[in-house]
């Protein structure tokens, strides 16, 4: 039997240290990303500054109208 894991996700890497699967929630532009950061026009490009509690995608754009995405 071997002492390595199957699967996807994280898992035991060299030296016995865990190693993630993905970026965790600081990393990226995804849901949870943090209070920081900018929302961006996916249409125009127009950046407005990311509301706390507020999802960038419910943001609406005051160029163009399109829903912002985080940037």
């Amino acid at each position: 039997m071997s002492d390595q894991q199957s699967g996807s996700g994280g898992g035991q890497g060299p030296g016995g240290e865990f190693v993630a699967g993905g970026k965790g929630r600081r990393g990226g532009n995804r849901a949870g990303a943090g209070a920081g950061g900018v929302c961006v026009c996916p249409r125009c490009g127009a950046k407005l500054p990311h509301q706390r509690g507020a999802p960038c995608f419910q943001a609406v754009c005051t160029e163009c109208g399109a829903a912002m995405r985080r940037g």
